[in-house]
């Protein structure tokens, strides 16, 4: 399992991010670890673009869902109802899920790359890549990116926020509904994911290096703009719900 993972994940992201650095003028190390960072989400559009456009249309179900819940009927009979409704409107809740499943790897391997620290060992190179000839670590002539940065530790925590502000959300229930347990941890996480999560990015990345914040920075504000696509095409999915 560990050569499966070093041969088509790992090794592939260490050589790349060398000839970057190698083309780079002045072998910025940052500029190659944003270009990687953009190579690999973009390739990863048509996943990741369907798992949110899944998890938008299953937020704007919920009314439905919860009229089916509510409706009296047996528990199989709801079952029955789901699967219709599921099918109706081309959906499914588990796709978004399977989706994120198959990017776990790919985007472990790359932050991986980036948190065993910028080293070029001629071992993980391919015969065709040589080490390059400069490797400037300090991003932009301001931040060392080989040692820790609070600033851009505070922007990968700011970044991780803006993440989470985008993501779809569940439709307000009516004031005459009482709130679930479901609907109120789904709620509780939502407000973890928002403001926890972003604090606790801050402390991991400072407490790492300035590259992996840089890493995570550049990942999250390219979900976010893929985030932003999806809400203005919810509109068209609301259209077909209704």
């Amino acid at each position: 399992m560990h050569y499966l993972w070093d041969t088509i994940l790992y090794k592939p992201f260490v050589n790349i991010l060398a000839l970057l650095v190698s083309f780079i003028p002045g072998g910025d190390v940052g500029f190659a670890v944003i270009i990687l960072t953009l190579l690999v989400k973009t390739a990863l559009i048509p996943l990741s673009q369907r798992s949110i456009e899944s998890q938008a249309k299953m937020k704007l179900l919920e009314p439905e869902m919860k009229k089916i819940k509510t409706g009296g009927a047996t528990k199989e009979e709801q079952a029955k109802q789901t699967m219709e409704l599921y099918k109706k409107y081309k959906t499914n809740p588990f796709s978004g899920c399977l989706l994120v499943l198959i990017q776990i790897p790919i985007i472990l391997a790359l932050y991986y790359a980036f948190y065993k620290g910028i080293k070029f060992d001629g071992g993980l190179l391919y015969s065709f890549v040589h080490i390059p000839a400069k490797i400037n670590m300090v991003f932009i002539g301001l931040v060392d990116l080989g040692q820790k940065s609070l600033v851009l530790a505070i922007l990968a925590g700011v970044s991780q926020f803006l993440q989470a502000h985008y993501m779809p959300k569940s439709l307000p229930s009516s004031s005459s509904d009482k709130s679930s347990f479901q609907e109120s941890f789904a709620q509780s996480m939502q407000m973890q994911m928002k403001y926890f999560l972003p604090i606790l990015i801050v402390f991991i990345a400072y407490r790492i290096s300035g590259v992996v914040a840089l890493y995570w920075i550049t990942s999250n504000m390219f979900t976010v703009v893929q985030q932003i696509y999806a809400s203005k095409k919810k509109g068209h999915l609301e259209l077909m719900i209704q």
